[in-house]
């Protein structure tokens, strides 16, 4: 009865390490796609620097914030 558990105890512990060395190769398979980096842009009020999408455009160039566009160039 002793023997049963050792081997029932090695074949637990044997299995736990396999199942812990799939993971991370199938976390890298399944990678999520990334985005295509955007163009930064520096903001014609404060200088503050920011992905073009993110940037308000206006007359006098690009802003970070709409009250920064109203403020215009500093």
């Amino acid at each position: 009865m002793k023997y049963l558990i050792v081997v029932l105890v090695i074949v637990v512990v044997g299995w736990l390490l396999l199942r812990s060395r799939e993971k991370p190769a199938a976390r890298t398979r399944a990678a999520p796609a990334q985005e295509t980096p955007q163009s930064m842009v520096q903001c014609r009020h404060c200088g503050v620097h920011l992905p073009r999408g993110d940037a308000i455009e206006g007359p006098n160039g690009v802003f970070c914030s709409e009250a920064h566009r109203l403020a215009g160039p500093h």
